[in-house]
Protein backbone atom coordinates (compact mmCIF):
# COMPACT_ATOMS: atom_id res chain seq x y z
CA UNK A 1 0.00 0.00 0.00
CA UNK A 2 1.39 3.35 -0.95
CA UNK A 3 1.62 6.27 1.38
CA UNK A 4 -1.10 8.20 -0.47
CA UNK A 5 -3.47 5.23 -0.39
CA UNK A 6 -2.79 4.73 3.30
CA UNK A 7 -3.46 8.41 4.00
CA UNK A 8 -6.82 8.23 2.11
CA UNK A 9 -7.81 5.11 3.99
CA UNK A 10 -7.05 6.74 7.34
CA UNK A 11 -9.02 9.86 6.40
CA UNK A 12 -12.02 7.72 5.45
CA UNK A 13 -11.89 5.81 8.73
CA UNK A 14 -11.58 9.01 10.75
CA UNK A 15 -14.41 10.72 8.85
CA UNK A 16 -16.69 7.66 9.27
CA UNK A 17 -15.99 7.51 12.98
CA UNK A 18 -16.45 11.24 13.32
CA UNK A 19 -19.79 11.03 11.49
CA UNK A 20 -20.90 8.19 13.75
CA UNK A 21 -19.95 10.14 16.88
CA UNK A 22 -21.81 13.25 15.65
CA UNK A 23 -24.94 11.21 14.89
CA UNK A 24 -24.78 9.53 18.29
CA UNK A 25 -24.46 12.90 20.03
CA UNK A 26 -27.45 14.24 18.09
CA UNK A 27 -29.58 11.28 19.21
CA UNK A 28 -28.53 11.75 22.83
CA UNK A 29 -29.33 15.47 22.70
CA UNK A 30 -32.76 14.74 21.15
CA UNK A 31 -33.49 12.20 23.85
CA UNK A 32 -32.36 14.55 26.59
CA UNK A 33 -34.54 17.39 25.22
CA UNK A 34 -37.71 15.33 24.92
CA UNK A 35 -39.94 16.07 27.92
CA UNK A 36 -40.67 13.35 30.40
CA UNK A 37 -44.31 12.37 30.68
CA UNK A 38 -45.78 11.48 34.05
CA UNK A 39 -49.00 9.73 34.91
CA UNK A 40 -50.63 11.10 38.04
CA UNK A 41 -53.76 9.01 38.53
CA UNK A 42 -55.82 9.60 35.35
CA UNK A 43 -53.89 12.74 34.41
CA UNK A 44 -50.92 12.79 32.04
CA UNK A 45 -48.54 15.71 32.41
CA UNK A 46 -44.93 16.73 31.77
CA UNK A 47 -44.61 18.19 35.29
CA UNK A 48 -45.37 15.87 38.22
CA UNK A 49 -48.07 17.06 40.59
CA UNK A 50 -46.81 17.38 44.17
CA UNK A 51 -48.21 15.00 46.79
CA UNK A 52 -49.54 12.56 44.21
CA UNK A 53 -48.20 9.23 43.16
CA UNK A 54 -46.83 10.33 39.75
CA UNK A 55 -44.99 7.71 37.75
CA UNK A 56 -42.78 8.52 34.74
CA UNK A 57 -43.84 6.83 31.51
CA UNK A 58 -41.38 5.21 29.17
CA UNK A 59 -41.88 4.22 25.59
CA UNK A 60 -43.94 5.98 22.94
CA UNK A 61 -45.75 9.25 23.01
CA UNK A 62 -49.03 9.67 24.86
CA UNK A 63 -52.05 11.17 23.14
CA UNK A 64 -54.90 12.26 25.37
CA UNK A 65 -58.22 13.21 23.81
CA UNK A 66 -60.52 15.28 25.97
CA UNK A 67 -64.03 13.96 26.46
CA UNK A 68 -67.09 15.99 25.64
CA UNK A 69 -68.92 17.95 28.30
CA UNK A 70 -72.58 17.20 28.92
CA UNK A 71 -74.51 20.36 28.28
CA UNK A 72 -77.69 20.92 30.23
CA UNK A 73 -79.93 23.90 30.00
CA UNK A 74 -80.29 25.76 33.27
CA UNK A 75 -82.87 28.21 34.45
CA UNK A 76 -81.98 31.16 36.66
CA UNK A 77 -83.77 31.52 39.97
CA UNK A 78 -84.80 34.71 41.73
CA UNK A 79 -81.63 34.75 43.83
CA UNK A 80 -79.36 34.51 40.80
CA UNK A 81 -78.13 30.95 41.17
CA UNK A 82 -78.88 28.34 38.54
CA UNK A 83 -81.03 25.24 38.86
CA UNK A 84 -81.26 22.31 36.45
CA UNK A 85 -84.65 21.97 34.73
CA UNK A 86 -87.09 19.41 36.01
CA UNK A 87 -87.57 16.23 34.04
CA UNK A 88 -91.34 16.65 33.86
CA UNK A 89 -91.02 19.97 32.04
CA UNK A 90 -88.69 18.51 29.41
CA UNK A 91 -90.68 15.28 29.05
CA UNK A 92 -93.94 17.13 28.43
CA UNK A 93 -92.27 19.22 25.72
CA UNK A 94 -91.58 16.04 23.72
CA UNK A 95 -94.88 14.28 24.33
CA UNK A 96 -96.74 13.21 21.18
CA UNK A 97 -100.51 13.01 20.90
CA UNK A 98 -101.90 9.48 21.04
CA UNK A 99 -103.48 9.76 17.56
CA UNK A 100 -100.15 10.82 16.01
CA UNK A 101 -98.32 8.06 17.87
CA UNK A 102 -100.77 5.44 16.58
CA UNK A 103 -100.23 6.66 13.04
CA UNK A 104 -96.48 6.42 13.51
CA UNK A 105 -96.85 2.89 14.89
CA UNK A 106 -98.97 1.87 11.88
CA UNK A 107 -96.42 3.37 9.47
CA UNK A 108 -93.59 1.61 11.29
CA UNK A 109 -95.49 -1.66 11.18
CA UNK A 110 -96.14 -1.36 7.43
CA UNK A 111 -92.52 -0.49 6.80
CA UNK A 112 -91.25 -3.38 8.91
CA UNK A 113 -93.66 -5.81 7.21
CA UNK A 114 -92.40 -4.71 3.79
CA UNK A 115 -88.78 -5.09 4.87
CA UNK A 116 -89.54 -8.49 6.40
CA UNK A 117 -91.09 -9.70 3.14
CA UNK A 118 -88.01 -8.51 1.19
CA UNK A 119 -85.67 -10.17 3.69
CA UNK A 120 -87.65 -13.43 3.55
CA UNK A 121 -87.50 -13.37 -0.27
CA UNK A 122 -83.71 -12.84 -0.16
CA UNK A 123 -83.42 -15.64 2.39
CA UNK A 124 -85.47 -18.00 0.20
CA UNK A 125 -83.25 -17.19 -2.80
CA UNK A 126 -80.11 -17.84 -0.75
CA UNK A 127 -81.56 -21.15 0.47
CA UNK A 128 -82.24 -22.11 -3.15
CA UNK A 129 -78.65 -21.28 -4.13
CA UNK A 130 -77.31 -23.01 -1.01
CA UNK A 131 -78.93 -26.31 -2.05
CA UNK A 132 -78.47 -27.99 1.37
CA UNK A 133 -74.79 -27.11 1.55
CA UNK A 134 -73.92 -28.24 -1.98
CA UNK A 135 -74.41 -25.34 -4.39
CA UNK A 136 -74.23 -26.17 -8.07
CA UNK A 137 -70.76 -25.75 -9.51
CA UNK A 138 -70.31 -23.04 -12.08
CA UNK A 139 -68.23 -23.53 -15.25
CA UNK A 140 -65.03 -21.95 -13.94
CA UNK A 141 -65.32 -23.75 -10.61
CA UNK A 142 -64.97 -27.18 -12.24
CA UNK A 143 -61.26 -26.53 -12.79
CA UNK A 144 -60.71 -24.38 -9.69
CA UNK A 145 -62.05 -26.02 -6.53
CA UNK A 146 -60.76 -23.12 -4.40
CA UNK A 147 -63.20 -20.76 -6.14
CA UNK A 148 -66.04 -23.11 -5.32
CA UNK A 149 -65.03 -23.27 -1.66
CA UNK A 150 -64.86 -19.46 -1.49
CA UNK A 151 -68.34 -19.16 -3.01
CA UNK A 152 -69.72 -21.75 -0.57
CA UNK A 153 -68.20 -19.79 2.33
CA UNK A 154 -69.69 -16.53 1.02
CA UNK A 155 -73.09 -18.19 0.61
CA UNK A 156 -72.96 -19.57 4.15
CA UNK A 157 -72.08 -16.13 5.52
CA UNK A 158 -74.82 -14.45 3.50
CA UNK A 159 -77.33 -17.07 4.66
CA UNK A 160 -76.43 -16.50 8.32
CA UNK A 161 -76.69 -12.73 7.88
CA UNK A 162 -80.05 -13.16 6.14
CA UNK A 163 -81.36 -15.33 8.99
CA UNK A 164 -80.23 -12.69 11.48
CA UNK A 165 -81.96 -9.95 9.45
CA UNK A 166 -85.24 -11.87 9.36
CA UNK A 167 -85.06 -12.60 13.10
CA UNK A 168 -84.29 -8.95 13.89
CA UNK A 169 -87.21 -7.68 11.81
CA UNK A 170 -89.54 -10.18 13.50
CA UNK A 171 -88.34 -8.97 16.93
CA UNK A 172 -88.99 -5.36 15.95
CA UNK A 173 -92.48 -6.22 14.74
CA UNK A 174 -93.20 -8.02 18.02
CA UNK A 175 -92.27 -4.88 19.98
CA UNK A 176 -94.82 -2.71 18.21
CA UNK A 177 -98.33 -2.46 19.59
CA UNK A 178 -100.78 -4.69 17.75
CA UNK A 179 -102.73 -2.62 15.21
CA UNK A 180 -104.33 -4.32 12.22
CA UNK A 181 -102.81 -3.09 8.96
CA UNK A 182 -105.26 -1.23 6.76
CA UNK A 183 -107.47 -0.04 9.62
CA UNK A 184 -107.38 3.39 11.11
CA UNK A 185 -106.62 3.49 14.78
CA UNK A 186 -109.36 4.78 17.08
Amino acid sequence: MTCIALRRWLLRCVSLRLGFVVALCAVQVALAESPRVFRCGNVYTNQPIPHQNCKPLTGGNVTVIEGTQVQTSVTPTAIGSTVAPSTTATASAYKVESQAQRQRDVQASVLLQTELQKAQARHAELLRLWNNGEPERQADEQRQPQKYQERVTQLRTALQRSEADVAGLQRELARLPVTPVGTTPP
